[in-house]
C-alpha cells in the first residue's frame, strides 16, 4: 500500500484543500493518506476557529485515512520548527512513501537543490544572514534575502522564498535532508487563492483566511461558506454552531491574556519563549493602553516583531511556555510521539504497519506523565476549551476521555 503524507491545519478545510488532497494522491499514485494536523493553536500563533476534533472529522470526511496531531511546541513555532516536527512524525511512522505540499512555485527542483545546500547552513550563508539580522530585518525576510544571495553564487537563481507556501515547502525539504529521509517530496502549484488572500476571486476556491473573515462578518453563519467548502465541512461547522461553539478568535482569550500581562513584570515576561530584545517592555506598555488583543498587536508590532511573531509570543504567555521548557524539549530532534486523532479502516491498517515498522510511540489515549510535551498539549486543550465550557460536559477532562475518531463513510464530493 503506497501512502502519501500531508501537513495541514484545515482552518477550516475548504475546496482548495480538497483539490490538493485529490492531486496529492494522484501525483503520488497513493492508495492511502496520512495528515499531520495542528491542534487547537496554529502556526501563526492564533487559535483554530473550531477544535481539533471538529477539524479531524472534516479531514476524515474528505477521505484522509489517518489524522495525527502535531504537538503544540511545533504547531505554534516558526516555519522551520513547524516543518521539522511534522516531517519527523511522517518519517518515523515508517509507512509514508511521499510528502506532498502546495507551493506558489509548483517547481520542486530548485527547492530540492536549495535545501541540500542550506540544510546545514554553510558559514558563507550564515554570515549573510547575520548581516540582514544586524540591520533589523525580520528573520523570514533576512533568511529569504540571504538564501537568494548565497544560492545565486551556487548557480541557483529565481529563488522565491518570500511566499508563504514556498517557505513552508522549502522547510519541509530542509527537514527531509536533515533527517536523511527516504520519503519522496512532491509539490502541487497553489492556484486561484493565495495563502493570505482575504478577498474571493473564484466561484469555488477561497483561502482559509477569506473564509474565516466571511464567518466573522456574516454572524458566524456557516451557510455563507457553502460554495467554498466540501459538504462534510459545512455540516460540521453547522453542528458546531448548533452546539453553541462559535468560531474562536484571539478575542475570546482577552481576559485571561490581559490578566497575565498585568500580573507579570517585564522581567517575568522575559522568561517566556520567543520574548527577546526587550520586546517585553513594549508589550507591557501596549497592554496598558489596549482594550483588545488586536489593538495590543497593532500597538506592539515593529519591523522586527511582526504581527505573527507577536501572536506566538502572546500564545506562549497564555499557555505558559517558557524558554527553559522549550530548551528541555530539544525540538531539533523532532517529535517524540504521534498522537492519533482519527482514522478510517485503511488508517487502522496503517497503524498496525507503523507499530511494526515505525520508530515513534503511537498514543491513542492520553494521561498525565506520558511525556512532558504531551502534558503541554493536554493543558493547551483545556485552555482552548475555556471558550466552550458551557457547551461541553466537563471540558477540562476532555483530553483524557477522548479516543481517536473512527470513520467509515465514503469520501464526500462537491
Amino acid at each position: 500500500m503506497k501512502t502519501v503524507g500531508l501537513i495541514v491545519e484545515y482552518n477550516p478545510l475548504h475546496n482548495g484543500h480538497k483539490l490538493h488532497y485529490e492531486r496529492a494522491k494522484e501525483t503520488a499514485q497513493a492508495d492511502a493518506s496520512i495528515a499531520v494536523m495542528s491542534g487547537n493553536f496554529l502556526q501563526r500563533g492564533e487559535p483554530a476557529i473550531v477544535s481539533k476534533w471538529a477539524r479531524t472529522e472534516m479531514a476524515l470526511s474528505l477521505g484522509i485515512d489517518l489524522v495525527i496531531e502535531l504537538p503544540v511546541p511545533f504547531a505554534t513555532a516558526n516555519a522551520e520548527l513547524f516543518a521539522h516536527g511534522a516531517v519527523s512524525i511522517l518519517d518515523r511512522l515508517g509507512v509514508v512513501d511521499a510528502v506532498c505540499f502546495g507551493s506558489e512555485s509548483g517547481d520542486i527542483d530548485w527547492m530540492i537543490q536549495a535545501a541540500r545546500l542550506l540544510a546545514h547552513e554553510p558559514p558563507a550563508f550564515s554570515a549573510i544572514l547575520k548581516e540582514g539580522l544586524d540591520i533589523g530585518l525580520p528573520y523570514p525576510k533576512a533568511y529569504a534575502q540571504a538564501a537568494a544571495s548565497y544560492l545565486g553564487t551556487q548557480g541557483i537563481n529565481d529563488v522565491a522564498l518570500d511566499q508563504p507556501n514556498n517557505i513552508l515547502g522549502f522547510n519541509y525539504l530542509l527537514s527531509l535532508a536533515r533527517l536523511n529521509s527516504q520519503m519522496s517530496p512532491l509539490t502541487i502549484r497553489r492556484e486561484k487563492a493565495g495563502y493570505h488572500q482575504s478577498s474571493i476571486t473564484d466561484e469555488q476556491i477561497a483561502s482559509a483566511t477569506a473564509l474565516r473573515k466571511i464567518l466573522n462578518e456574516q454572524g458566524h453563519s456557516p451557510e455563507a461558506l457553502r460554495d467554498y467548502v466540501p459538504p462534510g465541512t459545512l455540516q460540521i461547522l453547522q453542528d458546531e454552531k448548533s452546539l453553541g461553539r462559535e468560531p474562536i478568535t484571539w478575542e475570546h482569550f482577552t481576559t485571561p491574556l490581559f490578566h497575565l500581562l498585568l500580573r507579570h513584570s517585564p522581567k517575568e515576561l522575559a522568561a517566556f519563549h520567543e520574548v527577546e530584545e526587550g520586546i517585553e517592555y513594549r508589550i507591557k506598555q501596549a497592554a496598558l493602553h489596549s482594550t483588545s488583543v488586536e489593538q495590543l498587536l497593532q500597538q506592539a508590532k515593529t519591523k522586527r516583531f511582526t504581527h505573527n511573531r507577536l501572536q506566538r509570543i502572546l500564545l506562549n504567555l497564555l499557555l505558559g511556555i517558557t524558554k527553559q521548557q522549550i530548551a528541555s524539549f530539544q525540538l531539533k530532534q523532532g517529535a517524540p510521539y504521534a498522537r492519533i486523532l482519527g482514522f478510517s479502516p485503511v488508517g487502522r491498517e496503517l497503524l498496525q504497519q507503523s507499530k511494526k515498522n515505525g520508530s515513534i510511540p503511537l498514543f491513542t489515549n492520553v494521561r498525565d506523565g506520558m511525556h512532558p510535551m504531551l502534558d503541554l498539549d493536554i493543558k493547551a486543550n483545556a485552555i482552548y476549551r475555556l471558550t466552550q465550557r458551557n457547551s461541553l460536559s466537563e471540558p477540562f477532562h476532555e483530553e483524557y476521555r477522548r479516543f481517536p475518531m473512527q470513520h467509515s463513510v465514503p469520501q464526500s464530493s462537491t
